[in-house]
């Protein structure tokens, strides 16, 4: 067993702002994780989450908010606790199993977070187990570890609404074999809900002699805090080299800056049926885009997923590996939900905000990468916005 933590409020703070960088543009909305934190102080929260490696005994499950941040725009503490509650009331309804600790689904600014509410919501009952399923965030629930372990089904599966009682609930339970047809059906589900829903699944229990161990990436949620500590407690914001170097040593992945101080130009986004946000985002190293010597262009499926200079024919960054925004202007991290880019680029007049950005590529997690299917998983999604080229060497 390794270290255990309790986590409070000032930790979900930092948990949310280290999150924001290095979840790769999604995970969900960075202003909306400061305001639900900020929610739960509000409420008068003065507790701790119990936060460790997961301990091979204990019944646990995947917990996450799923669908579009743009769907989710402005997304309310109370409409996470619904979605929680809601979502593990259903599973537990159906497998007769309590859950005794939850694990997040991936790195981000909400999807970190909400296992920890979820634990908070419980009064003590429910710890949190320090990993994720992929050390950034994923567009869909195949580029995650838990799909490597045969014994770790992803279903049941639940997906519920974020209605205030159960009487007015609408939720669904799930039975698939793969997590890539969870994927599909829940897609259809969560745009029925209105385009983002809580979601419950690859339930970890002594039918399956606890799974979960193995099967996911341990220390993130530890890293992530300690990240956003780091930039929380700068007097003033840290260089983007600074944060690469900090990113190397607190998650022991490579990272480096490939570029520093540009300006967002230019924001194209819309949402899928299955309530995915893509997108394409330009950024220029000059506010006004007709004075630009260099000019890159990012695409995203809610998280980034390639960017590439438009001097060159290779591609600057390609997921698995991580694409990560940081800004010297506000000293934070952020996503591709539309209240995050509001700082950076007003969508009213098109044009920058005159707040700098640099992108940091970060190595993908080794236990990610050689997940078997994750790779193949990425570059299919890579091929439905255009790129038939090669996938980056472990």
């Amino acid at each position: 067993m390794g270290n255990v933590y309790f986590y409070g409020l000032t930790d979900f703070q930092a948990i949310a702002a280290g999150a924001a960088v290095l979840a790769s543009g999604g995970g969900g909305s960075y202003h909306d994780a400061c305001a639900i934190v900020q929610q739960l102080a509000d409420q008068g929260y003065t507790g701790t989450v119990q936060v460790q490696d997961y301990d091979g005994a204990t019944n646990a499950c995947v917990l996450a908010i799923m669908g579009s941040p743009d769907a989710a725009d402005s997304l309310t503490l109370t409409a996470v606790q619904n979605s929680i509650s809601n979502t593990v009331a259903v599973l537990q309804a159906y497998t007769g199993m309590q859950p005794g600790a939850f694990i997040p689904v991936e790195i981000g600014p909400i999807n970190s977070l909400v296992p920890l509410i979820g634990a908070a919501l419980s009064g003590g009952s429910v710890w949190v187990v320090n990993g994720d399923g992929a050390g950034r965030a994923v567009p869909e629930l195949p580029q995650t570890t838990f799909t490597g372990t045969p014994a770790l089904a992803p279903c049941p599966a639940s997906l519920a609404s974020a209605a205030p009682n159960l009487v007015e609930m609408e939720s669904a339970l799930l039975g698939a074999a793969t997590a890539a047809r969870v994927e599909t059906l829940a897609g259809g589900v969560v745009g029925g809900f209105g385009g983002y829903s809580g979601i419950a699944m690859w339930p970890s229990n002594a039918g399956n002699q606890f799974a979960l161990s193995g099967s996911y990436i341990p220390g993130t949620l530890e890293q992530a805090r300690v990240l956003g500590l780091q930039l929380l407690q700068a007097v003033t914001p840290l260089n983007t080299q600074t944060v690469a170097a900090g990113i190397e040593e607190i998650t022991g992945r490579a990272a480096r800056a490939v570029v520093t101080n540009f300006y967002i130009t230019s924001v194209t986004q819309s949402t899928s049926s299955a309530s995915l946000d893509s997108g394409i985002i330009r950024l220029d190293n000059a506010q006004d885009p007709r004075r630009s010597t260099a000019t890159h262009y990012l695409y995203n499926l809610n998280e980034n997923l390639i960017m590439y200079s438009a001097a060159s024919t290779t591609p600057d960054i390609i997921a698995p590996d991580s694409i990560c925004y940081y800004s010297e202007s506000t000293g934070r991290g952020f996503s591709n939900a539309s209240d995050d880019l509001a700082l950076y680029f007003d969508a009213a007049t098109g044009r920058s905000t005159g707040n700098a950005v640099s992108v940091i590529a970060v190595q993908t997690a080794p236990q990610l990468y050689n997940t078997p299917g994750v790779v193949a998983s990425f570059a299919a999604l890579l091929r439905n916005i255009g790129y038939a080229g090669g996938m980056p060497p472990a």
